[in-house]
């Protein structure tokens, strides 16, 4: 069940960002404005004018996410403290789905009818905040992955050592892919004439990733952290190198005299004669593995919040295994060894309308319901920031956010990346800063109990 669920909110998501893209598309207002009838008549009724502005363009997306938003902050209030599904509040979690549907649809239609004066200009820095917050909800994800699997594996490799094979495998194959990112991007993002704010960036974030690579196996970082290695640094060169995709497919295109013709360069599309064209192929695929990361985070975030409680954040790096497994990443894993059982919840088959339904939440929820709602409540800041330009949401077009971008895009991407370096930089020497770390305490103390508790035995040997 909690499967079905999940799965329905995410296409209520994806529902909602598709209702924004063509609120956003030229293509759709122009359609609006000649094919609807009473377009003309709907409009004499909102507040403001009749020139119909507010049913298309960045104002309706803003105000299309400002119902989303509601629609998941509101459950996310009502769901605090669900702890299994035999509380009445996790019905509305769980059920009323043409209610829910219709309910997202109205508020949909009631934003529309909030006068603006000045409720745009702080509906888009409530929207900033969310969209940051996400996005740093992101690279924690992505950290604590990397940090995770690192841990995991080096606890096989310490019982097993075919596990050294497999953390080598595992961390040629990453720098194989940030390498072949990296020349992707340094081909097909740049021109010999011109592009010099792109080859900066990728000099800059290469060097990054190799100084973090050093750090990870320097002496003193082994010293303090002993299972630190080269894998969670090539897996975080891999999420640095598509950063930088992303950040270089979201950038203006630029204009420059290249052999005696006037080009349009800096983005992907490059015929044999060196003339680069446009072309969206790769800037859809960016913004489809956005779109997925997104996703991802809204349904990870709400396991580890229900695992680690609402601190997840900060204990999920301290976490450690007792045993590998290749399924490391999954939160159910994680619940099993801190509780020390083999199955988190009760499951119970029970049969409705000729089908089996498995309660897998009999006992305790497998995910935050509350963290679930308000995640996707800080995704929905995230799309419609992402689709406006961030800060540029004026004459943002649907036809040019993802091929010709923006510099505040282009911007926030660039400061993501940094973010994520720094903070895998602090999880290295955050040590340094502290008095002691866990594993250093663990390591240090450990030899002190074996000596306290030989030494009786050998004085009563001795009597």
């Amino acid at each position: 069940m909690s499967t079905n669920t999940r799965i329905l909110y995410t296409l209520l998501h994806v529902l909602a960002s598709a209702v924004c893209c063509l609120m956003l598309s030229r293509t759709v207002a122009q359609a609006i404005t000649e094919k609807v009838p009473f377009s003309v008549v709907l409009c004499q009724h909102l507040p403001g004018g009749t020139d119909c502005e507010r049913l298309v363009g960045s104002l309706a997306v803003y105000r299309v996410c400002f119902g989303t938003s509601c629609f998941h902050l509101a459950q996310a209030a009502l769901l605090l403290n669900v702890r299994s599904s035999s509380d009445c509040r996790a019905q509305l979690h769980n059920g009323f789905w043409l209610l829910k549907l219709l309910a997202l649809v109205g508020l949909w239609a009631a934003s529309f009818f909030i006068p603006e004066d000045n409720f745009i200009q702080a509906w888009h820095y409530t929207g900033v905040c969310g969209g940051f917050a996400f996005i740093l909800i992101q690279l924690v994800l992505i950290t604590a992955f990397a940090h995770t699997w690192n841990k995991n594996w080096l606890t096989g490799a310490a019982q097993d050592k075919r596990w050294y094979l497999a953390v080598l495998l595992a961390t040629a194959a990453f720098y194989t892919l940030a390498s072949a990112a990296f020349s992707f991007l340094y081909k097909f993002y740049t021109h010999p004439a011109a592009c010099h704010l792109n080859k900066a960036l990728l000099t800059i974030n290469g060097s990054l990733c190799g100084i973090m690579s050093f750090i990870s196996i320097t002496p003193c970082v082994r010293l303090k952290q002993p299972r630190s290695g080269l894998l969670q640094s090539s897996i975080i060169s891999c999420y640095v190198m598509y950063l930088t995709f992303s950040a270089l497919s979201s950038r203006p295109p630029e204009r420059v005299l290249y052999k005696g013709q006037n080009l349009t360069v800096c983005f992907p599309g490059v015929r044999q004669d060196e003339l680069q064209t446009e072309d969206t192929t790769v800037a859809m695929l960016g913004a489809a593995i956005m779109y997925a990361c997104v996703l991802f985070a809204c349904n990870e975030a709400s396991y580890l919040a229900e695992v680690f409680g609402p601190l997840w954040m900060v204990k999920v790096y301290s976490f450690e295994f007792k045993k590998p497994s290749c399924c490391f990443c999954c939160p159910e894993k994680m619940e099993e060894e801190l509780r020390g059982t083999e199955q988190t919840c009760e499951q119970v088959e029970e049969r409705a309308r000729g089908q089996f339904i498995v309660q897998d939440e009999q006992d305790r929820v497998v995910y935050s319901y509350s963290a679930f709602h308000f995640v996707f409540f800080l995704a929905s800041l995230y799309v419609m920031m992402t689709l406006t330009n961030w800060f540029s949401y004026e004459n943002a077009v649907l036809e040019t956010t993802f091929t010709h971008g923006s510099w505040s895009t282009f911007w926030v991407k660039v400061s993501s990346c940094w973010a994520c370096v720094l903070l895998y930089l602090w999880l290295l020497l955050s040590p340094f800063c502290l008095h002691s770390s866990p594993e250093h305490q663990r390591s240090s103390t450990g030899p002190r109990i074996v000596r306290r508790r030989r030494a009786p035995q050998r004085i009563n040997v001795a009597t």
